[in-house]
């Protein structure tokens, strides 16, 4: 298999690179390298899910699945200071950097694992579970996060996941209704759609 930046380990050359973005009204510092998800800049995917998400009404903790080098969990992380987040990644030197962003963002209500999918978890139920899948690991995979996910969230929890119409928004969206009874779009934008589904 050729890898991807769902891949464990990399062989990859290192390139850091160091940039600032504004999410959720916070200027964050990342640094990101090869064989890491969206290298350049927080991927547009990303930050249509960062700015359009809303804290669900259960209390408990929220997951990052798929954190890569971090900006998702990170910007919640300091927008929600009474919540913990956790970020979880099958890739090793994603985590490595999602780790050090954390720290140069000072962001500790935090815990960074690694996990496939959610297989690392244990029985941890979360209120919130946030993705932007890896849908080059294909259909099947992304399916399996979506049903663990399900598993994973408390009552009145939810599922957000961000995905393009290209890349099967349609075919997500009806296996999520299919999972938890119901799924909203809550923004459709530049070909991405933000789906949202409560476990009731």
């Amino acid at each position: 298999m050729s890898e991807h930046y769902y891949s464990k380990k990399t062989t990859a050359e290192s390139d850091e690179k160091s940039w600032s973005f504004s999410l959720r009204d916070h200027t964050l510092d990342f640094t990101t390298d090869n064989a890491v998800f969206s290298k350049r800049e927080v991927d547009y995917g990303s930050r249509l899910l960062i700015e359009s998400y809303e804290e669900p009404q259960v209390d408990g903790d929220l997951l990052d699945l798929g954190c890569g080098y971090g900006p998702v969990g990170i910007s919640l992380a300091k927008d929600f200071p009474d919540r913990h987040v956790w970020m979880v990644d099958v890739n090793e030197r994603a985590l490595s950097l999602a780790d050090r962003n954390a720290k140069q963002n000072a962001v500790t209500n935090i815990t960074i694992q690694e996990s496939d999918r959610l297989q690392g978890l244990g029985e941890h139920k979360f209120a919130s579970i946030l993705t932007n899948p890896p849908i080059r690991a294909g259909k099947k995979v992304v399916h399996q996060m979506f049903e663990e996910s399900y598993k994973a969230l408390l009552d009145q929890g939810e599922l957000w996941v961000v995905i393009q119409k290209k890349q099967g928004a349609p075919s997500a969206k009806q296996k999520i209704e299919d999972l938890f009874g119901n799924v909203e779009v809550v923004v459709k934008q530049k070909g991405y759609y933000i789906l949202k589904a409560l476990k009731v």
